[in-house]
């Protein structure tokens, strides 16, 4: 019984830090100018990735963002 309570445990402190992680790499997107949702993923599924974000310099200019659906719909129907 003492081996599924570890195994449990280790999954939740995973879990968890795979959500501070997320967090952390939002908060740190928009102090560096960067795309929020993008590094956010990033953080959540793989939390080392946080440390090229923490390298990375602030971006100049406007915040970069994804197309929305339809504009990437009517990009491929121009193609």
């Amino acid at each position: 019984m003492q081996e599924s309570t570890s195994a449990i445990s280790f999954i939740v402190y995973v879990g968890m830090a795979m959500v501070v992680s997320a967090i952390i790499g939002a908060i740190l997107a928009g102090i560096k100018n960067r795309d929020i949702s993008y590094w956010t993923a990033w953080g959540f599924l793989f939390p080392p990735s946080l440390l090229v974000l923490a390298l990375l310099p602030k971006h100049k200019g406007p915040r970069p963002r994804r197309p929305t659906l339809a504009e990437e719909e009517r990009r491929l129907d121009d193609f």
